[in-house]
């Protein structure tokens, strides 16, 4: 217990915990005054700093496919004549189920709604042309870059450096050097773990009330839905909990079956939804304008605020993937040893960035489907309502079997839920330990910390009933020091790679 005692990193542990703890407090204490504050600041960053966000996500594409291409892609994670550890279709999908969390099965669904209400779609055209675009831009290569780039600079650092302190920091030390172990290391490792701590919040307090709304729509409840989504928080606690406590396989079953639920979802409304031409079609479509125009998109700002659009939206999916960089890279960067820079950044843009772009060409061509040829008027119930959550469940319902099919989607963004925050728990509370080394686990009582201080703010924020905009404003504030640590990481990557290619 005493040697366990003296592992633990005192700083790195309190102060979030402190942090978090008072947090909460104001939110339950103060929601409209600190709701309101949230959203000046989101204001303030994404207006006078929005091409801050937008240069690092193309700066991040940019680099991937350069290091890809390079002499840097030619780079074996790991020893010369390693082979892969996985299979190339296991290997794909740990992939995308690390990279995947709930939140994707509801903006699948419902994201084109909200561009095809923005004034800015409008300027562009038609909203068959436009409104399936922008989710494939927004959860596409850029997206999935972020992931990527880092993946193969942990990998490398991992199995090819051999330093296996997985933090932030220690991704740092080629530029950092003896700095690392110092006061600035410290303080990028806190800049990560609020940055997770930012992260998982946002995704938590985005989705879950769609499960809730189906619940309360399957069982016909009379109760209201904050008390069901926190219900649904303290039961996804529970079951990831117990997979860091007892160490249990049951979780990784719970990612196949996640998987396979997904996939299954997917198919379902393809072959049965009754729109399956239009969907091949205008998905088709989309990712042809995508492409098109991909340049044009990641670097739109709006100068003039006419609509707002990049600051609303582009700036938040960047800001959103950028805090959640801290988890899934050193993931995808441990299972990729014995694959080359170059396997690991294409492999992931097939898998992952094309899985990704499927499920939105499925789901949200589904329902545009049918609002487009007339049969439902979703965007009328929308714009009455301004309820996105049961304009998704109205989505749901036009397919056959519409409870079960509701059945199927909650097991599938619980089971997401579950198994995303099992391995983040994991992580954040490798970085309250002192040099913890290759597959040591930290303690169980800072385990169980971090279990707790990951489910704690989001049931705050519901709690405290942030709109959507305050819930997206807590990545994009998060993101803003991420930022310059992500770029750290690159250029400190970059140089190492670049010695070892002297070598």
């Amino acid at each position: 217990m005493k040697k366990e005692f003296h592992k633990i990193d005192w700083i790195i542990t309190l102060i979030p915990f402190v942090s978090i703890v008072f947090l909460c407090a104001v939110f339950v204490r103060f929601p409209e005054k600190s709701n309101k504050l949230i959203q000046q600041v989101r204001f303030f960053l994404c207006n006078d700093f929005g091409t801050y966000y937008l240069a690092i996500g193309l700066f991040f594409f940019i680099v991937s496919l350069y290091i890809a291409f390079s002499d840097y892609g030619k780079i074996v994670l790991g020893p010369k004549n390693e082979q892969p550890k996985y299979k190339f279709w296991t290997w794909g999908t740990m992939m995308f189920t690390c990279g995947l969390a709930a939140d994707i099965l509801f903006y699948s669904f419902s994201e084109w709604l909200a561009y095809a209400s923005d004034p800015h779609i409008k300027e562009m055209g038609r909203i068959q042309e436009w409104a399936g675009v922008y989710p494939l831009f927004h959860w596409g290569f850029i997206p999935w870059s972020f992931y990527l780039v880092l993946a193969v600079s942990f990998g490398f650092m991992l199995h090819v450096r051999k330093r296996q302190n997985q933090k932030y920091s220690e991704a740092c030390r080629p530029l950092l050097k003896n700095k690392t172990d110092g006061p600035f290391g410290r303080m990028i490792d806190l800049t990560a773990v609020f940055s997770l701590i930012a992260g998982t919040a946002t995704t938590f307090s985005v989705a879950t009330p769609l499960i809730s709304t189906f619940i309360i729509k399957i069982f016909s409840l009379d109760v209201s839905d904050m008390i069901i989504s926190e219900f649904i928080l303290v039961i996804t606690f529970i079951i990831y909990t117990y997979a860091v406590l007892k160490k249990s396989k049951g979780i990784s079953i719970l990612a196949n079956f996640c998987v396979i639920f997904f996939f299954l979802l997917l198919a379902y409304v393809l072959l049965f939804g009754g729109q399956t031409r239009y969907i091949i079609e205008s998905g088709f479509e989309s990712f042809g304008k995508m492409t098109q125009n991909f340049l044009e998109l990641s670097c739109f700002e709006d100068p003039l605020r006419k609509t707002s659009f990049p600051q609303n939206w582009t700036v938040y999916y960047w800001a959103y993937w950028m805090v959640w960089c801290v988890a899934a890279p050193f993931f995808i960067g441990s299972i990729s040893k014995g694959r080359t820079i170059k396997q690991t950044i294409l492999g992931g843009y097939l898998f992952g960035s094309g899985s990704t772009l499927v499920s939105f060409i499925i789901l949200g061509n589904y329902s545009m489907g049918l609002q487009m040829t007339g049969k439902v008027d979703f965007l009328l119930q929308y714009h009455k309502t301004n309820d996105i959550y049961s304009t998704v469940v109205s989505i749901v319902e036009t397919l056959p079997y519409p409870q079960l099919t509701m059945i199927l989607i909650s097991i599938t963004m619980i089971a997401f839920y579950a198994t995303s925050f099992d391995s983040i728990a994991l992580t954040a509370s490798g970085y309250s330990c002192r040099n913890l080394k290759g597959n040591e686990k930290p303690p169980v009582s800072i385990q169980l910390l971090w279990c707790v201080l990951l489910i704690i703010l989001p049931i705050s924020l519901l709690f405290s009933k942030s709109s959507m905009s305050t819930l997206q404003s807590v990545s994009i504030i998060a993101a803003f020091p991420i930022g310059i640590i992500l770029l750290l990481i690159v250029f400190s990557f970059l140089k190492d790679a670049k010695n070892f290619l002297k070598q």
